[in-house]
């Protein structure tokens, strides 16, 4: 006799083995229920019944569980797939991990260099620091005169490197400014844009000669002029901001003073055939007469044609000196441009201009007070004081104006006050005056904003 217990188990007693043939529950499902149930029995069928010896003598078959393709017991995933996908995830996140923290530490590297680059041309820029990442490139022509192993010497005390070499301009001074370690182009340099020329007396006086005598005689094919030179000079090399250094130009002048008492002596004295006579060796030719005033309009058209200044020096020390001046104002040139962008044009960085403090207890209010009248035009601290001493607060003066019967008193009530200056025997002293004192009337009671204060009316 057969009983069911559920859909998937069916069990057989030993008495029935030999009653009737055995009939599957797939085919007897079929039988009853039609083609509805046909695709349950036939993946019933395709399950391997397993046999299982119970109480009694009989056989139990059970179906095995249902098992997904590619998946094990209980539904798991096999462990040989599941563990190389877990392998392989695991790896492809530590490698990634790995790179994310490489890139983070590069660009963390890669921040700290250039604040460091940062901060490292900062520091290059200061005062303190700039003249030795200076390097002064002078011609060799330059070395050759007079003053040049000076200023060689002037430029090594200065604390800042020299270079030998040559230069587009003739004995010329240039200036290259080398980076801060760590950067770029530190060997070669940055170069800047000034060079000085040194120009010998007698070159300039020839250039200067022709300018006269095309300006004034209109003649031509003398040479170039000064302007015309320095022209050239400019279109040759642009960008270049050139500025021109003559040394003993007065040399020039005592020597032409001298020719000049020379010539007139031996026309008075009549001397003239005799001396040509006497001197019969060649003698080099003089340089051309040009006077101060002829040397003054030639720079001045110079300045207005090329804007090229000419700095005129009586030494080779003098020279010396005019070169470090100038080292040192090119070095410190990049960090005063940047501290004047930080504030207005307009305020200036001063004691006066920063103001006077004030405490709670009113000290500094008498300094304010005398700020206030010193900011009229013309008025002296000694002025400012002595209307102090009279009255100490504006309150004060307002109640001394309140006293007065008209307005002449008024604008004549601080024209009497002495203003002492100096002490002892050099004191001297002055009074307010009238003007002076009305436009301090004026400050005080105008209500009208347009009032001008040094109007006569």
């Amino acid at each position: 006799m057969a009983s069911q217990d559920d859909d998937d188990v069916m069990s057989l007693s030993s008495d029935s083995e030999g009653d009737a043939p055995y009939v599957s529950l797939a085919l007897r499902l079929k039988q009853r229920w039609g083609p509805a149930a046909g695709a349950a029995a036939t993946n019933q069928q395709q399950r391997p019944p397993v046999r299982t010896a119970v109480a009694g003598g009989g056989v139990r078959r059970v179906r095995s569980p249902r098992r997904t393709p590619g998946r094990g017991r209980r539904g798991c995933p096999s462990r040989p797939a599941g563990q190389r996908r877990r392998r392989r995830r695991g790896g492809a996140a530590a490698r990634s991990n790995r790179g994310d923290k490489e890139n983070r530490k590069l660009g963390l590297e890669r921040q700290r260099a250039e604040r460091k680059a940062q901060l490292e041309a900062a520091k290059a820029l200061r005062p303190e620091e700039c003249l030795k990442h200076m390097v002064a490139v002078v011609d060799p022509g330059l070395l050759q005169v007079e003053g040049g192993g000076a200023l060689l010497t002037s430029l090594q005390q200065l604390g800042c490197s020299c270079a030998i070499e040559k230069q587009p301009f003739p004995r010329s001074v240039s200036w290259r400014r080398r980076a801060p370690p760590g950067q770029l182009g530190e060997e070669a340099g940055v170069p800047d844009a000034h060079v000085v020329v040194q120009m010998a007396a007698e070159d300039f006086i020839t250039l200067v000669h022709n300018y006269t005598q095309v300006q004034r005689h209109g003649r031509t094919g003398l040479g170039p002029t000064l302007s015309c030179w320095v022209q050239e000079l400019q279109t040759q090399n642009p960008g270049r901001i050139v500025s021109l250094a003559v040394v003993d130009l007065d040399k020039h002048y005592k020597s032409q003073k001298s020719r000049g008492q020379k010539t007139l002596r031996e026309a008075v004295l009549g001397e003239e055939r005799a001396g040509a006579k006497r001197s019969r060796k060649p003698q080099a030719e003089p340089s051309p007469d040009v006077s101060r005033v002829d040397v003054e309009e030639a720079v001045v058209h110079l300045q207005l044609h090329t804007s090229v200044q000419v700095r005129f020096l009586a030494t080779w020390k003098d020279f010396s000196d005019h070169i470090t001046m100038t080292t040192k104002a090119i070095a410190e040139a990049p960090f005063k441009r940047e501290r004047d962008k930080t504030g207005f044009s307009f305020c200036l960085e001063s004691e006066w201009a920063g103001g006077q403090k004030v405490d709670r207890a009113g000290k500094g209010l008498l300094q304010v007070w005398k700020r206030q009248i010193q900011q009229l035009n013309r008025v002296s601290p000694d002025m400012a004081s002595a209307i102090l001493a009279a009255f100490p607060s504006p309150q004060l003066l307002q109640q001394a104006y309140q006293r007065c019967r008209t307005d002449h008193e008024r604008t004549t009530l601080l024209s009497e006050l002495l203003i002492r200056r100096g002490e002892g025997v050099t004191c001297t002293s002055r009074r307010v005056g009238p003007e002076l004192s009305r436009r301090i009337y004026l400050l005080l009671s105008s209500r009208d904003a347009q009032q001008t204060l040094d109007a006569t009316t």
